[in-house]
């Protein structure tokens, strides 16, 4: 019984341990699918053209036949269909198609020699694939497994030459031998197609790469795909890292990103815990802070905190009072990100140390402030790199030390929020101009995209197109043959006897 309530205690913790929730996640829709069938149908055009059909070579009686240097020369695919199919799976069927064909003949009946070509043609073809999709073990997707059936309903052969009322006689058994190898060699081309060719393609998606000198971030799926009858949801792990300590994460708090719309191709939703991953890897590198000096300083903000100021310069030495000022901006905490239906925010907490430098001599500190800032976020996508374009909306600074010198400070406020516009902001909107990519295939980008605010997540809305065609991003990334590969086909004998 007490190992019975005890389970029941740990039950909403282990479902919370085996489902973590996503920090990025992506939908492909059925208008999203329907694009993808288009590049994928030249795709099997292109593989089913290149189909290698074995020798055929027999006889029947008096009658010698091989047949050799099969040559697909045009496929006819009228009706093809590609859809989801519920739990891991995509469904791609071909049907009532037609493939023209050219073979080499060699023939012999009783004394009578003949070579020449023949025209063929498979009417009825029927295939049906169905490819199953899952996470691999470094957390990309793959297709893990596939299944093909091919069909050929009818095969006609053209013959010419002075025998060919023999030949359209016996052709029988040439028609129904090809019949046999052309459909056995479609499924072996589908399926390298697939397992091999387009999962090389699958390889171009980032799963975890360096984001810059700094940080990088991890893609990799946190479980198999989720597959309905019209989308395809993908969770990815989303989280960015500090390069210094790759193995430790941030934890997830945030709430899961839920994506119900399926009006644009595909939908990237992204939760807080995105994008505070980043800035809390970029605190962990040390590298929230900004410096200026000397002539950097604006000459009106350097002439007020002096002012400011004056009675501390004032008891300083000769040497010290004409040094120039430094003001380091120091992010005392890792940023927070806020997402709501209104807006994006980012809160931040950071000191401003104002000090005087003299050559050769140690800084001497005028004043430590703390500050405390709201940005306003503004989150968009240009090709497959998600940028984001902060804004300065609220700032507030405030001494340390004591109530009274807040009050004192409060003439800087108006001068420092404008530094802040004019120099601060640009350097870091400088830093997020390169955005970092959404794990897409290469040669596959974004178009009209609409970003949607909700409680804890935002997501982006898209439509697709290939700007690289998938042979050309395939051939680009083929997997070089092996030893194991099969060899060519033979070059048929030139003595009929042989046959």
């Amino acid at each position: 019984m007490a190992a019975s309530s005890l389970l029941l205690l740990l039950l909403p913790w282990l479902v919370a341990a085996l489902h973590s929730p996503p920090g990025c996640k992506i939908r492909i829709t059925s208008k999203g699918l329907d694009l993808v069938k288009q590049e994928g149908l030249r795709f099997v055009e292109q593989e089913l053209e290149n189909i290698t059909v074995s020798d055929l070579h027999g006889k029947e009686g008096q009658f010698h036949y091989n047949i050799s240097q099969v040559k697909v020369l045009d496929l006819q695919l009228p009706f093809s269909d590609l859809h989801f199919q519920p739990q891991q799976h995509l469904a791609f069927n071909i049907n009532n198609a037609s493939i023209s064909l050219r073979f080499r003949r060699q023939l012999l009946y009783w004394f009578f020699y003949d070579i020449g070509s023949i025209n063929a043609s498979a009417d009825g073809v029927q295939i049906h694939t169905v490819l199953q999709l899952s996470k691999d073990e470094t957390g990309r997707i793959k297709i893990s497994n596939m299944s093909c059936n091919a069909s050929i309903a009818r095969m006609h052969a053209g013959f010419s030459g002075t025998l060919r009322k023999v030949y359209e006689f016996l052709s029988t058994f040439i028609v129904t031998g090809m019949r046999y190898l052309l459909s056995q060699q479609i499924c072996p081309s589908l399926n390298h197609a697939g397992l091999v060719l387009l999962n090389s393609l699958l390889d171009t998606v980032p799963v975890r790469n360096y984001v810059d000198e700094h940080i990088g971030i991890d893609y990799s799926l946190l479980r198999d795909p989720v597959v309905s009858t019209d989308t395809l949801d993908l969770d990815f792990k989303g989280v960015f890292f500090y390069r210094g300590k790759e193995d430790q994460e941030l934890e997830n708090h945030a709430v899961e990103p839920v994506i119900k719309e399926t009006e644009r191709m595909v939908y990237v939703a992204f939760s807080e815990y995105f994008f505070d991953s980043a800035m809390h890897s970029y605190f962990q590198a040390g590298v929230l802070t900004i410096q200026l000096e000397g002539e950097k300083v604006p000459k009106d903000l350097e002439v007020l905190l002096r002012a400011t100021f004056f009675g501390t310069i004032f008891m300083l030495s000769p040497g010290v009072v004409d040094a120039p000022l430094r003001l380091v901006l120091q992010v005392s905490a890792p940023p927070r990100c806020v997402i709501k239906p209104s807006g994006t925010s980012v809160s931040v907490s950071a000191f401003l140390n104002i000090s005087l430098v003299p050559p050769g001599r140690p800084p001497v500190q005028l004043s430590s402030m703390a500050m405390e800032t709201k940005l306003s976020a503004k989150v968009f996508l240009h090709g497959k790199a998600l940028r984001v374009l902060l804004d300065l909306r609220r700032f507030r600074i405030y001494s340390k030390q004591s109530a009274l010198e807040s009050l004192a400070l409060f003439s800087l406020q108006a001068p420092l929020k404008t530094l802040l516009q004019l120099t601060i902001m640009p350097i870091i909107n400088e830093r997020t101009k390169k955005g970092v990519q959404i794990p897409l295939p290469e040669g596959m980008d974004f178009t009209r995209e609409v970003v949607t605010n909700h409680a804890g997540f935002l997501t982006v809305g898209a439509d697709l197109h290939f700007s690289k065609g998938l042979r050309e991003v395939i051939e680009k990334y083929r997997p070089a043959p092996t030893a194991a590969a099969s060899p060519p086909p033979e070059e048929p004998s030139p003595d009929p006897l042989q046959l």
